[in-house]
């Protein structure tokens, strides 16, 4: 009897999910989102990772198992980071992608995962890994397994065949062993590599639709696909609920990628008055990953890239920050990128203070990692403010980020999903 009784017992306690913590943040100053600015002190109730309250002032109104004393600090949404490569640090020979397998990536993805949400990155679009990496750490950092950010994930790159995002450098036996299986020619056949992304667990369609910076092909930095090919890729993914990032230097692929009705240009290096107009005129949005030609720039000249990189490297240096400066001018919207992984991973608010040297202002900044980058997910009911019922996706700086933009650069506090990141 006793036994059968234990063991009911322990069923019940297995069948009734645990009760939630109730968490009261206290605020100091509080910025629920850009536009609105900074509200003043307030109380945030957080429960089941979400926002279930918030109360002006700076009495506790509920009952909290957790009190979070942030009285001296400023409180935002979560950062955003729509250009990110969690499986990869910058510096690498070009030559490891044949030594290491692709389970190192996820080693090296759960130390970036946690470098990115310890700098206040709350979701990230992971832009290019391989097969499953990303994937694997999505589900990872969702369960709570490992620490790090909400992850939007593309897996491998379409690419041209021999072009950015394709295996280059190596011999042909060599070539085939490590093709990701993602190349194609001809509308049909990307059509079908874009189904094939998406069956095997794609979040968004990643191409790369001109030459790309690091990559050891050395045919410039223009547009790769055709017209036909880049409005199949559109089209295809667009019929099955995913948006499509280009990663495009050179202007005529900017606006061949725009025209095709592509959702983001991803560096936009290179876009000049003629690629912004049908930007403007298709709602594309840029993603500028300001902060990727910064960690070209700490090592150029010193012999870590190959001689065909360096080339394309001084190109790309010298034209940094003119495409935010001429997109603000046009009107075309500005998402906030960094193309982390180029750079060291955990520094990703330095392109914060890019982009208000580009010519945003503070809070056009802010927004670029907040609302407009929610928007360009399609997860602006979900995050990218402090609101009711949004994820609990919140940061603690210790300034007025509107006044000093670069106290972003250095969060006290995190939380994401309604879990203090440690």
């Amino acid at each position: 009897m006793f036994r059968s009784m234990l063991l009911a017992s322990i069923a019940l306690a297995a069948a009734t999910p645990a009760m939630a913590e109730t968490h009261a943040i206290l605020v100091g100053n509080l910025i629920p989102d850009a536009a609105t600015g900074p509200t003043g002190p307030a109380v945030i109730m957080v429960e089941d990772g979400r926002i279930k309250e918030i109360n002006r002032g700076t009495d506790i109104p509920f009952k909290a198992d957790v009190v979070v004393d942030l009285s001296k600090m400023t409180v935002v949404p979560g950062f955003i980071d729509l250009h990110v490569h969690l499986t990869g640090d910058p510096g690498g020979d070009f030559r490891d992608e044949a030594v290491d397998p692709d389970e190192w990536g996820v080693v090296m993805g759960v130390k970036n995962a946690g470098l990115t949400v310890k700098a206040g990155f709350t979701t990230v679009r992971e832009a290019g890994s391989a097969q499953n990496t990303a994937f694997v750490l999505r589900r990872g950092t969702a369960e709570g397994k490992i620490v790090g950010p909400r992850i939007v994930a593309a897996g491998p790159a379409l690419s041209i065949v021999g072009g950015h995002g394709d295996v280059t450098g190596f011999r042909k036996d060599v070539l085939a062993a490590l093709d990701t299986g993602y190349t194609c020619t001809g509308p049909v056949e990307c059509a079908e590599k874009v189904r094939k992304a998406s069956r095997l667990g794609a979040d968004v369609i990643k191409i790369t639709a001109t030459g790309g910076v690091l990559s050891q092909q050395g045919r410039g930095l223009e547009a790769h696909f055709t017209d036909a090919e880049m409005r199949s890729i559109a089209d295809t993914a667009h019929s099955l609920g995913l948006k499509v990032m280009a990663h495009a230097h050179g202007a005529r692929g900017i606006e061949a990628a725009s025209a095709a009705g592509i959702d983001t240009i991803d560096h936009g290096t290179f876009a000049d008055e003629a690629a912004l107009k049908v930007m403007k005129a298709k709602g594309t949005v840029l993603v500028p990953t300001l902060m990727a030609l910064e960690g070209v720039r700490a090592r150029i000249g010193k012999g870590i890239y190959t001689p065909t990189v360096e080339v394309k490297a001084r190109q790309a240096i010298e034209a940094a920050g003119r495409q935010v400066t001429r997109a603000k001018a046009m009107g075309v919207t500005v998402a906030f990128g960094t193309d982390a992984g180029v750079f060291e991973h955990g520094s990703n608010g330095g392109e914060f203070a890019l982009l208000v040297k580009a010519g945003l202002t503070p809070a056009e900044a802010l927004a670029s990692a907040t609302t407009i980058a929610a928007k360009t997910l399609g997860m602006e009911n979900e995050i990218g403010r402090i609101a009711v019922g949004y994820s609990a996706d919140l940061v603690a700086v210790s300034e007025n980020p509107l006044t000093n933009i670069t106290t972003l650069e250095k969060p006290t506090w995190v939380m994401v999903r309604g879990r203090i990141v440690p």
